[in-house]
């Protein structure tokens, strides 16, 4: 599931640094290649509501194996492209595969795993998320260099095939539900999401900045029809009811935008440390990677960090760390020692990792097994917009930021990103007043943690 997750997280963001490349060899400009990842991200937000219907009525088996297949062959039509077209469609159809392995896989984890061991099997499907945007880039551009940007689709192959065999021998069925369609509730959420997503994408370009601002409206419009639909329906697509629980709430109001601002992060520093300081890509890509080595180096001690201290001690720290070292990145110049840009980047990539396992196992800990499927399907659909809307907003900031920026030469290059990096870093500040709300043992039995008093009562 990792692997499965880690390979779609990647595509999302691994043609920026071959749009050139790519645009060069279609005959098109690079602005154009940008299409081709704008589709494949609404696509994967669009479809991600239906996938828990999906494995409902057909089997969460048999759906999650054929969106393999279909996000693997797509990967090959993609590689096989010869106009811009075709590169658009193979996108569209890798995006569909791409959305219902995300809600589908997650589920299959879930129903798989006891609340002992939630902890463990939330921190081995978080990292995906961490660690794909992070070296896409650079495997990116390392890929595009060496052989062609065929590859970057190609790799997908191998990993696509040993996915499929995996799943046949590893993953259990479980009783399809026989449950209706939703079909307003369909419409509805789908037309909310790809407005969402689709005006996200579109505002922060000013010759589609109109076309953005009227999808933004049609989703609000649509979104309120919806939820006012699936608070009434006999059986909701999508049950909203389980906002009704502390923590699923907090970690899909406040952790959403948390995750909307780590999705920023990797969006940002790359421009930074190309635009403002002058480095190369590769060089940026390397210091950039210095987030990945603090994903990984911290991941092992997680699960005893959120053991030892609770939910709420170790989602306080994550947070008002992560808006710290944002904050730092205010004081960086071309002129920083490179060891302390590296740690300050390496503390950045474990807080944000600490954060995630966090809000990620946080918000499944109180759900019944019956919601467990509109719980997971909620939540995959949040976090895709959370990382639409973050590198949008990051986007939109350093774009009004440019045309304000100060005369001369460093001011002007770097002022963009330190207004950017403020509004991230206050952004923040709203996940942190969500936390402090939350009850001292929040989520203990999750986290093996027993009350004072029980461990008093066991004591005695």
């Amino acid at each position: 599931m990792a692997a499965v997750l880690f390979m779609e997280h990647l595509d999302g963001t691994i043609l920026v640094t071959a749009a050139p490349r790519i645009a060069a060899d279609l005959g098109v400009g690079s602005a154009e290649v940008g299409l081709a990842m704008t589709v494949y991200l609404v696509t994967v937000a669009t479809f991600i509501p239906v996938g828990g219907w999906l494995a409902g009525r057909f089997g969460a088996r048999r759906v999650f194996c054929t969106s393999i297949v279909v996000f693997t062959l797509a990967s090959v039509l993609c590689a096989a492209s010869g106009s811009l077209p075709a590169l658009v469609a193979g996108r569209a159809l890798q995006g569909l595969g791409g959305a219902l392995m995300v809600p589908v896989g997650q589920l299959v984890v879930l129903r798989a795993t006891d609340r002992r061991d939630l902890l463990r099997a939330i921190a081995w499907i978080t990292w995906p998320a961490l660690l794909a945007p992070v070296l896409a880039p650079l495997l990116g551009g390392l890929l595009t260099s060496w052989a062609s940007w065929h590859w970057i689709f190609l790799v997908n192959v191998p990993v696509g095939a040993a996915a499929l065999l995996a799943a046949l021998w590893l993953v259990r069925d479980v009783e399809t539900e026989r449950r209706p369609l939703d079909a307003p509730g369909l419409l509805g959420a789908t037309v909310t999401v790809f407005g969402l997503v689709a005006g996200l994408q579109l505002v922060v370009d000013p010759r589609w900045a109109p076309a953005g601002a009227g999808l933004l409206c049609a989703a609000a419009l649509s979104g309120a029809a919806a939820v006012r639909w699936l608070l009434r329906s006999a059986h909701p697509l999508l049950d909203l009811r389980v906002y009704r629980i502390a923590g699923y709430r907090a970690a899909n109001s406040g952790g959403l935008v948390y995750r909307a601002v780590v999705s920023s992060v990797p969006f940002l520093l790359p421009l930074l440390f190309q635009d403002g300081f002058g480095r190369s890509p590769v060089e940026s890509g390397l210091l950039v990677t210095a987030v990945f080595l603090g994903n990984v180096g911290v991941k092992p001690a997680t699960t005893p960090l959120l053991r030892r201290f609770g939910f709420r001690a170790v989602l306080l720290g994550s947070v008002a760390g992560g808006a710290a070292c944002i904050a730092a990145f205010l004081l960086l110049t071309p002129a920083t020692p490179l060891w302390l840009v590296t740690a300050l980047l390496l503390l950045s990539g474990a807080l944000r990792s600490i954060g995630f396992t966090a809000y990620n196992s946080l918000q499944f800990a109180d759900v019944e097994p019956g919601r467990l499927s509109s719980a997971n399907t909620l939540s995959a659909t949040g976090a895709q917009l959370a990382t639409g809307l973050g590198i949008a907003v990051g986007a939109l900031v350093l774009q009004l930021a440019t045309t304000t920026a100060p005369a001369g030469p460093e001011a002007g290059d770097l002022f963009p990103y330190r207004v950017a990096f403020a509004a991230m870093a206050a952004l923040l500040l709203v996940p942190l007043l969500s936390v402090l709300r939350l009850p001292p043992g929040t989520a203990a039995h999750v986290a093996g943690r027993l009350p004072r008093a029980a461990a008093s009562r066991r004591a005695g």
